[in-house]
């Protein structure tokens, strides 16, 4: 561990509890800078990592999967191939901030701050531009343009993470979307729970609640992100009836293996987390390193099916590039089909005749 990194632990230690409970004293306390030889990189893309992520990384562990995902390393400098909007988002932005790629759903892009720069971010491209949040007049251009729109049925609220605002800014944004009538679904995406847990307080469940059905959305990548934290924070938003589910990136060197994957899901169904998607990796510019291929994806999938309880399973998605939107990808069980009759290869390699009706 470099003296850079150490500096935050030296803090806790110093401080005490009481300070490291506290989020906002995390965030004033985060890790910006790094060794100098990774200077060329922070000036592309900047560090951000709280103490409290920090401190779960096995400093005598140079492939540890938490440090991975955080400390910048030279190779996002390597792979520029990819692009800095692979999704397209700035073409389907109506208004600033507001992307409308499906017809009956809008993402609101609260701003673009995080709790931590994820390496393999799809979003890396807004990093440079500092850490900014959306003015009331953006919020409300966004609720405007919703408001006459009556297919809009689902808001997700987005960022950058919605968590870093003051709960009573966030119930500002939340409240104006929830008082369009047409507006059926909010959901929140956060990393909050994984990589800020303290930012999940009572006061903020309570604020949630008064606007239910909210689904809140995080990104556990690997079984060491729950910890006691984590639990006590997905603990207090299921407490007050809003759900949870996992959306976890697949990462080469971090979970790309069916054992690890398994080991995540069950982690998560045992706090009450469901596992929902895994995402391949997105074709983003300074996180190729991080691809793997979609057969891997599938595989993983596949080595999980029949082993482990079907709602542990995530479903396999890759969103395609220029807006394309978001595919499942399934392995294929079907070995023949013929009239009325499919022949399907189970999870233990078994050949099953199925017969269909007409």
């Amino acid at each position: 561990m470099s003296q850079v990194y150490a500096i935050p632990i030296i803090l806790t230690q110093r401080l005490g509890q009481k300070n490291w409970n506290d989020w906002c004293w995390q965030l004033k306390n985060a890790i910006t800078t790094a060794p100098k030889h990774l200077n060329s990189v922070l000036e592309k893309y900047p560090v951000f990592i709280t103490p409290y992520y920090f401190s779960l990384i096995k400093s005598n562990d140079p492939i540890d999967p938490l440090r991975a995902q955080c400390i910048p390393s030279p190779e996002e400098l390597k792979d520029q191939s990819g692009e800095d909007d692979p999704l397209m988002e700035n073409k389907f932005m109506p208004v600033p901030w507001l992307v409308h790629r499906y017809p009956d759903r809008v993402l609101v892009n609260s701003s673009n701050m995080c709790a931590m720069n994820c390496r393999h971010c799809t979003r890396k491209r807004e990093w440079s531009k500092g850490r900014v949040m959306r003015s009331l007049l953006d919020i409300d251009r966004m609720v405007y343009y919703v408001s006459r729109r009556k297919k809009i049925k689902d808001v997700i609220i987005s960022g950058g993470d919605p968590l870093l605002y003051s709960t009573d800014r966030l119930e500002y944004i939340i409240k104006k979307f929830r008082d369009i009538k047409h507006v059926e679904i909010i959901r929140i995406g956060t990393r909050a729970p994984v990589v800020l847990p303290q930012r999940v307080d009572s006061h903020l469940a309570s604020m949630l609640k008064r606007y239910r059905p909210i689904w809140l959305n995080t990104q556990f990548n690997h079984l060491s992100e729950i910890t006691k934290e984590s639990r006590l924070a997905c603990d207090k938003i299921l407490s007050v009836g809003i759900s949870i589910n996992n959306q976890s990136v697949l990462l080469k060197g971090v979970n790309d293996n069916a054992k690890t994957m398994t080991c995540l899901c069950r982690g998560l169904l045992s706090i009450g987390v469901r596992p929902y998607y895994l995402y391949q990796c997105d074709i983003v510019k300074g996180a190729g390193h991080f691809r793997t291929p979609l057969l891997k994806g599938t595989q993983i999938i596949k080595a999980m099916r029949g082993r482990v309880s079907g709602m542990a399973i995530p479903h396999f998605v890759v969103d395609l590039p220029d807006g394309g939107g978001k595919i499942p990808l399934e392995p294929k069980y079907e070995v023949k089909s013929f009239k009325k009759k499919t022949i399907f290869k189970n999870f233990e390699g078994k050949l099953i005749k199925y017969e269909d009706t007409a």
